[in-house]
């Protein structure tokens, strides 16, 4: 039987600018009320469209499709009221004070989802959205030739930092929670949590991103021994190739157990428990080292000790020592309380207080 459904065709070119005056882009109408991507993200789009539009035009026309729906989304999103303003709600006077107020205060154990601003949940599905969207344009520019690689990895870093945003969102919470922290750190990440809800991106992460997305494809390109589990040379190689804040963040911060835990978890890819249970079988057996492909074996169990390099892979294992390291500080065990992230996005803004507080005598 003939189907009968049609499929509209859309002119893609009237979407792209005709002139540096005449500006008629889907992505840059003047008549666009809500943002969706970054300026950045918007000249990247423009100039994969025309090219998608050559080559396979129903591709295309998925493409605007997936604009369009997020843009729609993007729209709902902003008509909630905005948490950096003064509003008065079903619950009484809502401001930016009194949900920072909240966010450091009440520390009920438990999951925290209809707690939140219903702009934070809705904001985070956006962000997923956007995140699988520009990991689409990326896949499909690393196919589109050499000539366009430089698109293609410009795609792939959009998608991850969008995958940091979401982590940043888990890291600030177990931030704020953590009462040993002074309350005016607290209040920081509070606000910065705000910040995040209202726009989705974040400037803390956006410096520490890069070199945690560096620091995850170094280990993965390393082969630790598992035998001593001490991950001191991979260490060492991982911190050759960073920059000057890593470095200070090794520095600094290593000699703490915690920080030394969960950078054994992020270099290994096992949890703390697993660790020390094949560091004690291994040493019963009188193995020196095994390789990744062996620790599964070992260990009794199949466990992920790999991962590659897509954003999702990134995340997933991270929210893995985020519900261990969370279940340790439940439960007062031992192993690390925090996430490599953790430690060092606090580490980040510890640095940043003490260069305001240096700039401020300076003057």
């Amino acid at each position: 039987m003939e189907s009968t459904t049609e499929f509209e065709k859309v002119d893609i070119s009237t979407f792209f600018e005709s002139s540096q005056e005449d500006s008629s882009s889907i992505l840059t109408s003047k008549t666009e009320r809500v943002e969706c991507f970054t300026e950045h993200q918007k000249e990247l789009i423009n100039r994969l469209l025309p090219e998608v539009t050559k080559r396979d035009r129903e591709r295309a026309e998925i493409f605007l499709n997936r604009i369009s729906d997020l843009e729609s989304i993007a729209s709902s999103v902003a008509r909630f009221p905005s948490l950096l303003e003064r509003h008065d709600i079903a619950g009484g006077i809502r401001t930016p004070t009194t949900l920072i107020d909240s966010l450091v205060k009440h520390q009920e154990d438990g999951d925290k989802t209809l707690q939140l601003p219903s702009k934070a949940i809705l904001g985070k599905g956006l962000l997923v959205a956007k995140a699988h969207t520009l990991s689409s344009f990326s896949k499909y520019a690393k196919h589109m030739g050499e000539e366009f690689n430089d698109l293609y990895q410009a795609f792939d870093r959009e998608t991850i930092l969008s995958m940091f945003s979401l982590l940043s969102e888990d890291v600030y919470m177990s931030l704020i929670s953590d009462q040993n922290q002074p309350i005016e750190f607290r209040r920081e990440w509070a606000y910065s949590l705000l910040l995040l809800w209202e726009h989705w991106n974040d400037q803390t992460i956006e410096t520490a991103a890069p070199v945690l997305q560096s620091v995850w494809t170094a280990r993965r390109k390393l082969a630790p021994a598992f035998g001593t589990m001490m991950g001191t040379s991979e260490l060492l190689l991982i911190s050759m190739q960073m920059d000057d804040q890593w470095i200070s963040f090794i520095k600094n911060k290593m000699g703490d157990n915690g920080v030394s835990q969960a950078m054994e978890e992020f270099l290994f890819g096992i949890s703390y428990e697993q660790i020390k249970t094949l560091r004690q079988t291994l040493k019963e057996s009188g193995i020196p080292a095994i390789g990744r492909d062996e620790v599964s074996k070992f260990l009794g169990e199949h466990v992920k000790a790999d991962a590659g390099l897509d954003y999702r892979d990134f995340y997933a294992m991270y929210t893995v020592r985020r519900d261990n390291a969370r279940s340790r500080a439940r439960m007062k065990v031992e192993g690390p309380k925090k996430t490599l992230e953790d430690y060092f996005i606090q580490f980040v803004t510890e640095q940043n207080k003490e260069k305001q507080k240096n700039d401020s005598f300076a003057k």
